[in-house]
């Protein structure tokens, strides 16, 4: 009896035993930090393609080493863990030459044989070429590519227009070897984007590029989901409801989503901050741009936040890997030292760009609009005569 009693103890103590490993386990898998390979404390190799001596990742992992440990007065809830990421220069090339949605515009005006461009359609692509040639923005450029891109693709479908972007981001990126248009991502900073989704982060791309470009030219690249992605935007109608107002209107059976012609608003500077107002609907707690367009999105994240909060801004300091512009870059990062903004360089914090099998190459299709200037610059003085 003796013998059975002793074997109850053990049993008894072991199913204990059993049951307290179990309940540490589950206490260690949920808690911040603990899932997912360790979280925070895995930034080394997350963030493989920053130098060891980088300032703004050292900035970054040890934000996020406090706000996801509980015992931490930094501690931010799961559901407050928002960043927002401009797209140009942030995340993608904005100087190959010019803007993605720019060089988009300009392949429609005036190298798809299949349309036919309209005169202000013409006038905004001759500014832009300009633009290319002396490197000063148009005035009212916003707008009127806006306006252009708007009509320019009326009557086609939204599934149309963004398949159509998809095959331009297939061509050769301009200005280097090795990678597509689409493909011109900056690979630090999408290590960026899974560091703080293994952080439990919910990343939104809030930039002035057409929302419906950047679905269909980065689906396949970018990896975000198409709900988190905001940016400029155009009218979207029924494709049978023939100007009636939306108010008035039934979506009908025979109905496709197609593309009005019509811009609604370009999405920068104080207008990214009403856009994360609407459809974010709380203040992020990171924000990553890289010009004045961000200013504003910059200060709403750091001002007023109840939680611990941080900006970022790229500087374009590289020559050697990229088309960057030193005088630029240092005005942005001295804009940041008065704003308490964490400046990345791209030249010395970052091991590679685009990935090794990339290389700058300035004769890789960069003349073709040297050629595309030379056809349309008589447009630009009969524009100039107009303006007088």
């Amino acid at each position: 009896m003796k013998g059975n009693s002793s074997d109850g103890v053990w049993r008894i103590a072991a199913i204990v035993a059993f049951a307290l490993f179990i309940l540490v386990m589950i206490i260690y898998v949920t808690k911040p930090g603990a899932a997912k390979g360790g979280k925070a404390g895995d930034s080394a190799a997350a963030l493989s393609l920053w130098t060891d001596d980088s300032a703004a990742k050292q900035e970054l992992t040890d934000y996020m080493k406090s706000i996801t440990d509980e015992g931490s007065p930094d501690f931010i809830p799961i559901e407050r863990r928002i960043a927002v990421f401009d797209l140009d220069g942030t995340l993608f090339s904005e100087t190959n030459p010019i803007y993605f949605d720019h060089s988009l515009l300009v392949h429609r005006v005036l190298e798809d044989p299949d349309y036919k461009a309209s005169d202000s359609e013409l006038d905004t692509v001759a500014k832009i070429l300009q633009w290319v040639q002396d490197g000063e923005y148009p005035k009212n450029m916003d707008t009127e590519h806006g306006q252009a891109i708007a009509s320019s693709f009326a009557g086609m479908t939204v599934d149309e227009f963004e398949d159509y972007v998809e095959e331009y981001g297939k061509e050769p990126a301009p200005g280097y070897d090795g990678m597509t248009r689409a493909e011109s991502l900056y690979k630090p900073m999408l290590q960026i984007l899974d560091y703080l989704a293994d952080n439990d982060f919910t990343c939104y791309i809030v930039s002035g590029t057409d929302r419906l470009i950047i679905r269909g030219g980065l689906r396949n690249t970018l990896g975000l989901p198409m709900d988190q992605i905001i940016g400029s935007d155009e009218v979207i109608a029924a494709s049978n409801q023939n100007g009636e107002d939306g108010l008035s209107y039934q979506f009908s059976d025979g109905d496709r989503l197609i593309l009005k012609g019509d811009f609604i608003i370009k999405n920068l500077k104080m207008n990214k901050v009403s856009a994360i107002a609407r459809e974010i609907g709380v203040q992020p707690v990171l924000s990553f741009g890289n010009s004045t367009g961000d200013s504003s999105m910059a200060k709403y994240v750091v001002k007023n936040n109840p939680y611990k909060s941080l900006a970022f801004m790229l500087c374009c300091d590289d020559t050697e890997r990229e088309y960057g512009n030193v005088e630029k870059a240092e005005k942005m990062r001295k804009l940041c030292e008065e704003e308490g903004w964490i400046p990345i360089s791209m030249k010395n914090d970052w091991t590679t760009i685009y990935g090794d099998g990339v290389k700058k190459n300035p004769d890789a299709g960069l003349d073709t609009f040297d050629k595309e200037y030379e056809e349309i610059k008589d447009r630009l003085e009969e524009i100039l005569d107009d303006a007088a």
